[in-house]
């Protein structure tokens, strides 16, 4: 197994019986991009060909005009990630600060535009919610899954949103919200929580989209102790569910998921 993923073994729930299923997981850390000694951004990624990333963040982010005019790309491990250092000339990177501020405000990832990796680091949330909760049944949350494209209004007219919802112990689907960005749709799904005075804890949330990271931090820090995707979440996001204490529940289907973090806050099901 490369750098780039890891093994993990997940509980798996399908027609009424529980098992166990080995899978592959993205790799997932962050990646400080510094341009001639001072930091720029920080974004998350897949920790191979990182050169190439940020070659081309390089140029699709305007660091430079043209390709010719990156000196050398360094990559190191640091702490829990890696620091790419590149070097332009020095008159681009005086200009990057405001450039900076900007990437910083515009970035759909809450992650994405920190300076450093303690930032990162810093808000690794304290365990959600409470071990003695009641737990979820796997077919509620397979039907709060299955429930999800009928109450996806504006992903009818254009297939191109993701959704996060939010469902109560039984399964019924109480709140949605769609973005197309999928960090987006939960921020504006525990927004709308919040504004309507309803605890996010008291349900579970579900996506349309995988689990990395950003989704596991923004969901324990207002007490969501299940969280459930369609996709596979990757190894990071496996590690912060299970520092967080919140269940990570990915690869739902028709009759089957599989729990990576938290099995303890499911029941166990027919």
């Amino acid at each position: 197994m490369s750098a780039a993923a890891a093994i993990r073994t997940a509980e798996r729930y399908r027609a009424g019986a529980w098992d166990s299923v080995e899978r592959a997981l993205p790799e997932e850390t962050p990646v400080v991009i510094v341009a001639n000694g001072r930091p720029f951004a920080a974004v998350m990624a897949t920790p191979a060909d990182l050169e190439d990333l940020v070659a081309g963040f390089a140029v699709t982010e305007g660091l430079v005009e043209d390709f010719a005019e990156i000196g050398r790309i360094v990559c190191r491990a640091v702490d829990e990630g890696f620091e790419a250092e590149i070097a332009i000339p020095e008159a681009r990177a005086a200009k990057l600060e405001d450039r900076r501020r900007a990437f910083a405000a515009r970035t759909s990832c809450s992650l994405c535009g920190m300076e450093g990796l303690d930032m990162l680091l810093a808000r690794r949330p304290a365990r959600a919610g409470s071990a003695a909760a009641p737990g979820v049944a796997p077919e509620a949350i397979l039907a709060a899954m299955a429930a999800l494209p009928a109450a996806q209004t504006l992903n009818a007219q254009t297939r191109a949103v993701h959704a996060a919802g939010w469902a109560d112990d039984t399964g019924r689907l109480k709140a949605l919200r769609e973005d197309v960005g999928r960090h987006n749709a939960l921020d504006k799904l525990i927004g709308g929580l919040l504004r309507d005075g309803a605890a996010p804890g008291a349900g579970f949330v579900c996506l349309t989209s995988r689990c990395s990271i950003e989704m596991v931090l923004k969901a324990a820090a207002v007490g969501v102790t299940v969280l459930a995707a369609a996709s596979s979440p990757t190894a990071l996001a496996v590690r912060a569910a299970e520092a967080a204490g919140v269940a990570l529940v990915a690869c739902v289907k028709a009759d089957a998921l599989e729990v990576y973090a938290g099995r303890e806050r499911l029941e166990d099901g027919a």
